[in-house]
Order: C-alpha cells, then sequence, then structure tokens
C-alpha cells in the first residue's frame, strides 16, 4: 500500500530517525559466513560518526575518504531480529543484507550437523539487496540509487541516497515490535521541477519450508507495484517486508503502524531513566545503551524473556546475562516489559531448583527446551547478586515472596562450595574455560559477598533474619583478600585464582563490591597494565593474544567509579564511549573480540548504563524503598542528574551539584516535596523515598 505525499527536501533529507545494532554470528562452532565483516580491524580508527542531536549518530560521506567500509547493526522485537550488514564501496554505493532471525520457529537439524546446533537452530533467512529490491523505472530507463549521501543511526537505521535521475531516495529499516517482520520504508522524492511517472515493479521473495512447529511461509515483498505520478517535490512511500508465518497464521504487515510503534518505545527510551552528565557523548551512548537492552524482549513459552541477541542467543534466559546484568537495570528503567521478563528468568531457574547439593543449569534456551550446560560457572552467585538486587529496585514484596526461596538456595549452594581457605569454588567463571580460572576464582567469590550484602538488605525489609548474612560477608571479605590478595606484575592487587601469575580483567570485581583495600593496584592494573584501544583485555601474559570482553571493562569503570577514581575512571569511559559509539563498529557495546566478532550483545549494554548509577553515584539497594548513594563526580563536573527513575517503588529525579567541597543533592519524587541534602565528598546518603 503506496501513498504519495508532499515533502520538503530539507526536512525530509535530514529529520529521519534511525538506530541499529550489528551481531556477528557464531562462535561455539558456527562459522560466520553469512554475517562476516562486522569490523575490519579491532583497532579504533578516527570516529567516523558524529553526534546528531540528543538522540542519534549521523556517518556523513561527502567528506569520507577511508571507503569501502563495513559495518553491522541488529535490530529486535519480540518476533524478530534483523541483523543489518550494510558496506559503503569507494564510489559510495550501499550494499545491504539482511539476516533475519524469527526467534520462535525452530529449523530442522542437518543429519550432519553436530549436536549443539539445536541450540541455534533458529530459522533465519539473508536477503541481499540485489535478490530483494523491487525494479524501478523512470522514462523507461531502470532507477539506480545515487551514491550514499548520509547514514542516521537514532532509534532506527536511515540511509539517505544522493538524487539521481531526478529522484532522491530516503531507506529507514526497523523491526515490527510485536510481530513477526523486518520492515524496509522507502521513500522516493521527485527533486525536479516537472511530473515524473514512475513504474514500480511487484516484488515478492517466497520460500515454504518445514520446522519443528510446523510449514514456515519465509517471504520477502514490497507492498506496492504498478505506476505513480509524482509532482515536483512529491514523493511516493511503501515497504518492504520480510516475515515468516508458521501453518498459515493470521499477520498483519503495515510499516506505517511499525513505524508508530517504534516511535513510542524510543519515546519511552528518551523520558525514562535520562541521564544528563556534562558529557553529551556519554548521555547518548546512555540512551542507545536503553534501546540495545529493552528492544531485546522476545515472546517465548517462558513468557516474555529477555536475551542476549547476536544471531546466537534468543528466546532463552542465562545466569550471567539475564540474572546478573540485565535483570538489575530493568527496575531503574521503569519499562514493564522488561520487569516482567527479568521475572520470568528469575522464575525459570526457582521453577528449577536442582536437589540439595547439585548445580543449576547455567541457561535454558529454545524457550526454555533445553537446559545447558554441564560446568558450574559460579551460576548461583550470578543469580543471587542479581535477583537481590532486582528485588530491592523492584521495590515488589509479592515479587521478594515469590523469589525468596531462590534466594535462599543460591546461597546456602555457595556456602557448600566453600572451600578450606573460605572462598567459593566453582568449575569455571562465565568465559567457560576459555580461560584457566583454577577451583576457586575470584569473581564467584566476588559476586557472592555482594549477592550476601544485598540479600541481607532484601530479608531485613521482609523481616528476615538478616545479621548472619552480613557475619558471613565480613568473613569472605577477609578470606578473599587472604586467598586471592597478591602482587602480580609489581602490582599490589590480586591473583585470580590460585597460582595465577598474570593479570586478568575480573581483578576488578572487589571494587564493583565495595572491597578498596587494594585500590591503587588494581586500578593501575586495569588502567595501564591492562588496558588497550579496546578498553580492558581478558589476561596481561607475555605473548598473549589480545582478547577482550566489553563486561570486564565495563565492570572496571563501576568499581573505579565506586571505588572513588573518578577522573582517571572518565578519562577511560570517554575514550571507550567514543570508540564504541562513532568509531569503526557502532553504536553499542560489543561483546568480545575475536570470538564472536564483536557482536553487540544487549546485555552488555545493560553493564554500560549501570557505570552511571552504581559506578558514578555510587548506588546501592538498601530496601523496597531505599537505598544509599555514595556520588563520585570526576572533578571538572559541577552538575549531574538522572531524571525519571522508576524504581524503589517510586518515580523520582536525583539532582547533584557541587557545594562546599561536597554536593547538594536533591531528591524529587513524584506527588511528594523534594527532599535536599548536603553531602560531603565520599561521604553516603541514605536515602528513603516512602515514609
Amino acid at each position: 500500500m503506496w501513498f504519495v505525499q508532499e515533502t520538503n527536501l530539507k526536512s525530509a533529507f535530514m529529520n529521519t530517525r534511525s538506530t541499529a545494532p550489528f551481531v556477528a554470528l557464531i562462535i561455539c562452532g558456527i562459522l560466520g559466513s553469512t554475517l562476516r565483516g562486522t569490523a575490519q580491524s579491532p583497532l579504533p580508527h578516527k570516529p567516523f560518526w558524529h553526534l546528531s542531536g540528543k538522540h542519534g549518530i549521523r556517518w556523513t560521506l561527502s567528506t569520507e575518504t577511508r571507503l569501502p567500509h563495513t559495518d553491522n547493526i541488529e535490530m529486535s522485537g519480540q518476533k524478530v531480529s534483523a541483523i543489518i550488514r550494510y558496506e559503503v564501496d569507494k564510489n559510495k554505493e550501499l550494499h545491504v543484507t539482511r539476516t533475519v532471525v524469527f526467534p520462535q520457529l525452530r529449523a530442522f537439524l542437518k543429519a550432519t550437523d553436530p549436536d549443539w546446533m539445536s541450540y541455534r537452530a533458529y530459522l533465519r533467512k539473508a536477503y541481499e539487496d540485489r535478490d530483494v529490491l523491487p525494479a524501478i523505472t523512470i522514462a523507461n530507463k531502470k532507477l539506480t540509487l545515487g551514491p550514499l549521501d548520509s547514514v542516521i543511526i537514532n532509534g532506527k537505521l536511515n540511509f539517505y541516497h544522493h538524487s539521481r535521475q531526478g529522484m532522491r531516495v530516503e531507506r529507514t529499516l526497523l523491526p515490527s515490535m510485536t510481530d513477526r517482520f523486518l520492515s524496509e520504508k522507502w521513500t522516493i522524492v521527485n527533486t525536479t521541477d516537472s511530473v515524473k511517472t514512475l513504474r514500480i515493479g511487484r516484488m515478492q521473495v517466497r520460500q515454504d519450508e518445514w520446522g519443528a512447529d510446523g510449514r514456515y511461509e519465509v517471504t520477502a515483498f514490497a507492498d506496492t507495484s504498478g505506476d505513480v505520478r509524482l509532482n515536483p517535490r512529491q514523493a511516493v512511500v511503501f515497504g518492504l517486508y520480510f516475515t515468516a508465518r508458521l501453518n498459515d497464521e493470521n499477520a498483519r504487515f503495515d510499516f506505517r503502524e511499525a513505524d508508530k510503534q517504534r516511535d513510542a518505545f524510543l519515546q519511552t527510551m528518551q523520558s525514562h531513566f535520562a541521564v544528563e552528565s556534562e558529557d553529551s557523548l556519554l548521555n547518548t551512548l546512555f540512551y542507545f545503551s536503553k534501546i540495545r537492552v529493552a528492544e531485546s524482549i522476545f515472546v517465548s513459552k517462558m513468557g516474555l524473556v529477555h536475551s542476549p541477541g547476536g544471531g546466537r542467543y534468543y528466546t532463552g534466559v542465562w545466569a550471567n546475562d539475564q540474572a546478573e546484568y540485565s535483570g538489575p537495570f530493568f527496575p531503574y528503567l521503569g519499562y514493564e516489559v522488561g520487569i516482567e521478563a527479568a521475572m520470568n528468568t528469575y522464575r525459570m531457574f526457582l521453577r528449577n531448583l536442582p536437589p540439595p547439593g547439585k548445580k543449576t543449569w547455567a541457561s535454558f534456551e529454545m524457550q526454555g527446551d533445553l537446559p545447558c550446560c554441564s560446568k558450574d560457572r559460579g551460576d548461583a552467585a550470578m543469580i543471587a547478586y542479581g535477583a537481590s538486587h532486582f528485588l530491592l529496585a523492584s521495590g515488589n514484596r509479592q515479587y521478594a515472596d515469590t523469589l525468596w526461596p531462590l534466594l535462599d538456595w543460591a546461597l546456602r549452594y555457595c556456602e557448600q562450595k566453600k572451600n578450606a581457605a573460605g572462598v567459593i569454588e566453582s568449575d569455571a567463571d562465565e568465559l567457560e574455560g576459555r580461560f584457566e580460572s583454577g577451583k576457586a576464582n575470584l569473581s564467584t567469590s566476588s559476586l557472592y559477598y555482594g549477592a550476601l550484602l544485598q540479600t541481607a538488605s532484601v530479608a531485613k525489609a521482609m523481616g528476615k533474619p538478616h545479621r548472619t548474612y552480613l557475619a558471613q560477608a565480613n568473613a569472605l571479605a577477609a578470606a578473599i583478600e587472604g586467598y586471592f590478595g597478591a602482587d602480580i606484575a609489581g602490582l599490589p592487587t590480586y591473583r585470580y585464582y590460585e597460582n595465577n601469575t598474570t593479570l586478568r580483567s575480573w581483578i576488578c570485581l572487589p571494587l564493583v563490591m565495595g572491597i578498596t583495600n587494594r585500590r591503587e593496584g588494581t586500578l593501575d592494573a586495569l588502567f595501564t597494565k591492562l588496558w588497550t584501544e579496546n578498553g580492558v583485555k581478558i589476561e596481561a601474559a607475555a605473548g598473549a593474544p589480545e582478547v577482550f570482553w566489553d563486561r570486564g571493562t565495563l565492570y572496571a569503570f563501576r568499581g573505579a567509579f565506586k571505588a572513588g577514581a573518578a577522573n582517571r575512571a572518565l578519562e577511560k569511559l570517554q575514550a571507550y564511549s567514543a570508540t564504541r559509539l562513532l568509531g569503526f563498529h557502532v553504536p553499542y557495546a560489543v561483546e568480545a573480540w575475536p570470538e564472536g566478532d564483536m557482536a553487540h550483545l544487549s546485555s552488555e549494554s545493560a553493564l554500560y548504563a549501570r557505570i552511571f548509577t552504581e559506578g558514578i553515584l555510587g548506588l546501592e539497594p538498601d530496601g523496597f524503598s531505599s537505598f544509599k548513594i555514595t556520588p563520585r563526580l570526576p572533578d571538572f563536573w559541577k552538575k549531574y542528574a538522572i531524571r525519571n527513575i522508576k524504581a524503589y517503588g517510586s518515580s523520582f529525579d536525583i539532582t547533584l551539584r557541587r557545594a562546599n567541597g561536597g554536593y547538594r543533592i536533591q531528591i524529587t519524587a513524584t506527588g511528594r516535596p523534594p527532599q535536599t541534602f548536603l553531602v560531603k565528598e565520599g561521604k553516603m546518603l541514605r536515602v528513603t523515598l516512602k515514609p
């Protein structure tokens, strides 16, 4: 269904929304042939992009000489995820490949596929421009797209082409937020002073196949064909659709409705949980991070669930990505879909509690049908650390009543895994054996320590005994110092496991949990010995490959701010953020390199957002309607605010201004008078939002 509209050339060209993320396929053995080419190099370049208003970034091609250039980006809705690979060649011609994933539809495996492929058997199809663009003619000549003028990402992915043959084309890609399709909105503007007639050919590519759920009708089509007459400055607008139907299910395809849904979603992301720092780049990447986390939520047999994405991980929940990383984020955002998804994560682990003394599954994948895996990665500590924070931030006593058995089990399990030195043993950490972690690693013990403190607050808020948890935490802090405290590479920091002699990225975790007795040596290790142009690398060892996982870097930033090293942390955070938002692979935090080809997994974006609360504000949950903050602003920031926080049973703003060697802090909660406090630098403030 095409329609013709009057359009202002400048506004149509410049004021279109856009966003996206890439995600390259394939870790665990799936080779990334379909999505290969995410980033030509793991090293950052001079920025390709620049900020475009408060909520976008722009790549301007008029002065671009570093061509060809290729990048990838992923966009998701509840029933579809699309990984868009776009290449601009040396002539500034655009080439787009859309890999469309249908997370709920499970494909049949081939007899030669390895067993683990069953965990990645999502129906997916790849569409290149040459296969799906409709044939358009003008004056009996094929209309060819002009060279690319610019690209904007700000919630949708928009391509702007220069005029050719008197026609300028704009293309906007976005997923439906609720239905099973990716849409591509085309706007063709007559830039001449005369009437022009376009002939738009019919486009439909259809493939029927049988899968585990029945018959799949996989289709790409355009919703218009025929002749259209355009007056000067008029535009024709139509849609391309990439979709799949199961067993002739009813389906509706309307790019205009999808556009409205996406706009409503983006408006929520803009208005809720909004950071106002003195650095517009950080503010923008914070906003983009909210988009990436909140869009990656999928319908499943478990209900709505948050999943990492990346071409690999959909309709499943993981102890690290969902229980630990993203679950505690959603109450602050106040996104009800996300809060429901977080609860469904914790409920899934609760429904599958193992027998006493046995480990939990690390994940429940493929709509919960396939649990995984054999190693204990410290998953109980991950779950307890994330779930306890979520319960406090949600301010929901009923949630706490429901999930208390999960917390109780997780802490009891960790206690059972305590060794003679008083630290917690696990088979691995979340890197699952990619790097040595010994019998007891610093990550598992640190997460358990944080979980004990937070669970004590949950128990106290519920009227349950809580002092035992505090005593256990104090004993564990001493054990962490005794077992892991060491001089490594000449620095007083931590060994990651017994007999470890190299610096490792997860030594940041004690700082995250408020353990600061080895603060200086740990900061030197993170931001000097382990630092690279892409953040903190996993290990500093002679001859070792430079492998980085952003999650370690993002935890390091949080820990450094919380430990009072705001100036040092900000310098590195700005460099990192500029690379991720404006560099060679944008616009989100990534998973890892070289493994995963720097996929934009969604939970990493939750970790980025949490730097601004738990790091810069030093926020710690304290009750269902209370929290503690110990602000740590960089010296040259005079003010800082987070607006419309939706946590602890309230909607509230936190604003800070420097005053008298400390901060004037105002807490403004909806329906209540503002509360104003004067707090000295480095001192803690306890805030209660309800009487």
